[in-house]
């Protein structure tokens, strides 16, 4: 039956940047379905491991800068310890940061793309290693954007960095297929977020966006429940290489 290919009982799930926002609905959505979590994020993850916890799921915590490679292999290891086998990664880590592009600080140009884009391929080969190892189908899903297609206001670096990921995306897709691994993505559209507070209390900008949203709302994490479960599921197995937008129609105006 259909509704069985999106149960996800025993698979094991790693999803970064979780303490909060976005990460912190992806982790849940997946924890509803059935997954153990292991929580990855510079900040402490509490809540998320307690809210997992009440739904009668395990969930584990890695403390860690995405910005420092020494973070990959202790986020692999550490799940391995925890649950012997990784079935799911989800690359939501995200940072951002708002200058003229004539202006942008390299430091700051360097921490974007390291957690925006780097630390999503090295994450991602250090777990696809493991999934083949294992001689396992996976499933790896990378966080985009709506910047992914466009830009915004002084994001210069966070636009190349999610433009970047749809293209790495689609290159994983097509090298790993072979193995049983899927890779695909979600480009969320403007969702409510503590990224995201500051254009909401914008009147204007907040009205502009708005009213090019046929839906009529901001998302909200819960909204990408639904489609972080199908691609981290076997009802997604021939998905490969897509970029599923969850903007409430924001493409299609």
């Amino acid at each position: 039956m259909i509704l069985e290919e999106f149960n996800l009982d025993g698979k094991v799930a790693i999803v970064t940047g979780s303490a909060k926002g976005l990460g912190r609905g992806l982790a849940l959505g997946l924890a509803e379905a059935g997954c153990s979590i292991m929580l990855v994020d510079a900040l402490p993850t509490a809540q998320t491991e307690r809210e997992i916890g009440a739904l009668g799921r395990s969930a584990r915590s890695i403390i860690c800068d995405l910005r420092e490679t020494t973070c990959i292999a202790q986020i692999v290891r550490g799940t391995l310890d925890a649950y012997r086998r990784i079935d799911i990664l989800v690359n939501n880590a995200g940072i951002t940061k708002r200058y003229p592009a004539i202006e942008f600080p390299i430091a700051d140009w360097d921490d974007v793309m390291n957690v925006d884009l780097r630390a999503c391929f090295l994450l991602s080969q250090a777990v696809a290693r493991e999934m083949i190892r294992q001689d396992a189908k996976g499933k790896i899903i990378n966080i985009a954007s709506m910047q992914s297609f466009q830009t915004g206001e002084r994001i210069s670096a966070y636009t190349v960095a999610k433009s970047g990921l749809v293209g790495l995306t689609r290159a994983l897709a097509r090298e790993w297929a072979p193995y049983g691994i899927n890779v695909n993505a979600i480009a969320p559209g403007y969702f409510t977020t503590e990224m995201t507070e500051a254009i909401m209390r914008d009147p204007a900008r907040n009205e502009r966006i708005l009213s090019r949203i046929p839906a009529g709302r901001w998302g909200t994490p819960d909204d990408l429940k639904g489609a972080v479960v199908f691609l981290a599921s076997e009802a997604s197995t021939y998905v490969h290489g897509a970029i599923l937008c969850v903007d409430g129609g924001w493409q299609v105006t």
